[in-house]
């Protein structure tokens, strides 16, 4: 690992490089936009020691872990409350640092089999070896008996692409089987959707969504390691371990009552039983023009029993009110819960998330305390939010996005932050979501003073964009960033920083070895956290506000909500 002796360059003066870079994205008015960007030494109170002191308190083994519904969440949400408290930040509207994020954990037990009935001979598939299943109903058992099976491509609606997997189909009260991913990332043609890039549209929360709007009683999965980018074994961990949820008025009475996997083997059985071939429809999936159809008369039966626990969790958030606008806000995001204490390996069975996300914290309450030091303040209001049950499928920021405290067409942007690399400063910035927003300018003005490059996305098949917080505030419209370095290490290229990285997920990633080493050079850390910071600081000394690009499918969403403004 690159020493602990590699410091950063001290950044630049920000007011007339970031003015200059920035001159030609948007439309605004020149006398007030240098202002709050005069005070070129305030980021460079983010350090490494600052960086250290934050992620070795946030992932100790005291903080059992940080999972929701545990002691771990009393004492790493009363342990940041306690921070923003100490630096002298506001609480939020409600007069706490909290925001209660109401969650139900679903401890599911699926059938043995899904029992498949119509021609010919019956198949059953096993639980865990073919299929799994699960549901988001708060029911003590859902069952699904003789749904009629259909096929329905990718389960995609997609105007803008003119793509609808659901066509001319009535799925009321059947189950769907779908292919993992989209048409462009999965199949082979390069003009279909993004191509590489997985869109929204090839997550599988959307898939589930988009059959519940249909009236579909269940949707599965098909499996397939490839598009999928995990194996099968991925699938199998996140299935079978017990799910939190948002709780909702209608107990999840508007989800599909199963949701599920196939495995690619089991999806063959599937569509040979049903006297169809998997290849064919595969390649009509992937073709323009494809119409959905039933699967042969085949029906499926099954059921999950449910243990239930509702209890609530919480976002922590502070605020540091803006000078002249403080009405307007700007967003910086870290999720602070992992997984706590679970099966034991190699004699530890607690799981501290240092990377995944103390990290993030560490620079959260970095940037605060910066911020709060500068002598110049904000002249918008910044929001501190660490967020609960980002692990569980983004829950706690998918909550402050339908119940925000502050207003979404107030909201100036989510600066997000999740897996920042311990290992020492960067040549690159690499943008997750590339060329989705104006906010890449800005990314890249700031990148520009600590001697660095933007880089697209590397592995956007994998849909990242959509697998962090960020996300949840760019599906209501707000312009979002998630970005840090991680592809060009400045002391040993890339050759080393791809070993590291590989090394971690292979070795520590959700797992107990993910946690702190004395040896981390956290330099890069603090260079990505001083990047936030001057983002937000020029963010926070303008009166637009940044925009989705042409193109973008969040763009729609925002247009809405700043209709009101």
């Amino acid at each position: 690992m690159p020493s602990s002796t590699h410091f950063p360059a001290r950044l630049l003066p920000a007011g007339l490089l970031l003015t200059l870079a920035l001159a030609g994205c948007q439309s605004k008015p020149a006398a007030t936009e240098t202002a709050a960007t005069a005070a070129p030494d305030t980021a460079d109170a983010i350090s490494a020691a600052s960086i250290s002191k934050y992620l070795q308190a946030v992932s100790s083994d005291e903080m059992l872990g940080r999972k929701p519904f545990t002691a771990g969440e009393q004492r790493s949400t009363q342990y940041l409350a306690d921070e923003f408290k100490r630096l002298g930040l506001q609480p939020g509207p409600n007069g706490t640092y909290s925001q209660p994020v109401p969650l139900v954990e679903i401890t599911g037990t699926p059938s043995a089999t899904l029992q498949i009935k119509g021609k010919g001979q019956p198949l059953s598939l096993q639980y865990k070896t073919d299929f799994v299943a699960f549901t988001q109903r708060e029911q003590a058992q859902v069952s699904v008996t003789n749904s009629e099976l259909v096929f329905a491509g990718y389960g995609v609606v997609a105007p803008e692409y003119g793509w609808d997997d659901y066509a001319g189909l009535d799925v009321k009260g059947k189950t769907v089987v779908v292919l993992v991913n989209d048409p462009g990332n999965a199949g082979q043609d390069s003009t279909l959707f993004k191509g590489r890039a997985m869109t929204y549209y090839g997550r599988w929360t959307y898939k589930y969504e988009e059959a519940a709007r249909h009236g579909a009683a269940g949707l599965l999965i098909v499996h397939d390691t490839q598009p999928a980018a995990y194996p099968w074994s991925v699938v199998l961990s996140g299935a079978t371990s017990p799910k939190l949820r948002a709780q909702t008025a209608n107990k999840g009475a508007d989800k599909c009552a199963l949701e599920g996997w196939l495995t690619l083997d089991a999806a063959k059985k599937l569509f040979q039983t049903a006297g169809l071939s998997y290849d064919e429809l595969y390649a009509a999936a992937n073709t323009r023009g494809f119409r959905p159809r039933p699967l042969g008369g085949l029906t499926l039966t099954t059921g999950i029993q449910n243990k239930l626990r509702h209890q609530t969790s919480r976002n922590v958030l502070a605020v540091l009110p803006g000078t002249t606008r403080p009405q307007e806000y700007i967003l910086y995001s870290a999720h602070w819960d992992h997984f706590g204490i679970g099966k034991a390996i190699a004699g530890d069975s607690i799981y501290n998330g240092t990377v995944d996300d103390g990290t993030g914290l560490a620079a959260l309450l970095s940037i605060a305390e910066a911020f709060q030091q500068a002598k110049q303040k904000p002249q918008r209001s910044l929001v501190f939010l660490a967020v609960t049950g980002e692990e569980q499928g983004l829950l706690g920021s998918a909550y402050y996005a339908q119940h925000p405290p502050f207003p979404l067409n107030k909201t100036v942007a989510d600066l997000n932050m999740d897996m920042l690399w311990p290992y020492g400063p960067m040549k690159d910035l690499t943008v997750i979501g590339y060329g989705q927003s104006e906010l890449e300018d800005y990314a890249r003005a700031a990148a520009k003073e600590q001697n660095r490059y933007l880089l697209p996305d590397q592995t956007p098949e994998t849909g990242m964009f959509y697998r962090s917080d960020h996300f949840s505030f760019a599906h209501v419209g707000v312009p979002s960033l998630y970005a840090s370095g991680g592809f060009e290490s400045r002391t040993g290229g890339k050759a080393t920083i791809a070993q590291q990285r590989q090394n971690y997920t292979s070795t520590m990633y959700h797992k107990p070895a993910d946690q702190f080493d004395p040896s981390w050079d956290l330099t890069g850390i603090a260079q990505d956290a001083q990047l936030y910071f001057r983002v937000g600081q020029r963010l926070a000394g303008e009166t637009t506000f940044p925009q989705w690009r042409a193109g973008s499918e969040f763009k729609g969403a925002r247009d809405k909500n700043m209709g009101g403004r």
